[in-house]
């Protein structure tokens, strides 16, 4: 009988599986489980050092980050979703989109702000947010193009006259 006092069948008896199978995809569930605890609390370690170190935004932390992102995401498939006992051809139907697509957000992350700007410079910063900017600190902000405005109307309207 068992530990709920019922006549229920067990997962094995029920899916005509042996005690050992049973064991064996215990086994299988607690390996997937310790590598994306490890995973995990690793991504979590290195997330919590970076400020202190000076990490952040740095590219190896953003490339660290995306491969450690894509285990993650391959060992789901594959043990979760049953990738991994597949036919080989389904198995690239299922990944080859999903390869290019991350492929390509990583193209995208790694290069993004090279098409602003002049191409020796690449610069990440529209240079005419710089210059406002720029401006902003030396004292030539919103109040004066008001005024520059409102004196530039005045003389438009002398001329109209």
């Amino acid at each position: 009988m068992s530990e709920f006092h019922d006549d229920y069948p067990s997962y094995e008896h029920m899916a005509q599986h042996s005690e050992e199978d049973g064991k064996k995809a215990r086994r299988t569930l607690w390996n997937v489980f310790w590598v994306m605890l490890g995973i995990t609390v690793f991504e979590l370690i290195i997330g919590s050092m970076a400020p202190s170190h000076g990490w952040s935004g740095t590219l190896w932390l953003k490339t660290l980050f995306i491969v450690l992102t894509i285990a993650k995401a391959a060992a789901i498939v594959m043990w979760f979703m049953h990738l991994g006992h597949e036919v080989k051809f389904f198995k690239y139907v299922i990944l080859v989109p999903y390869i290019l697509f991350m492929s390509y957000t990583i193209f995208i992350i790694l290069d993004e702000g090279v098409y602003s700007g002049d191409p020796q410079n690449r610069t990440k910063v529209d240079p005419i947010l710089i210059k406002q900017q720029m401006d902003l600190k030396a004292g030539h902000g919103h109040h004066e193009a008001a005024a520059e405005g409102s004196h530039g109307e005045e003389k438009h309207e002398e001329a109209g006259h």
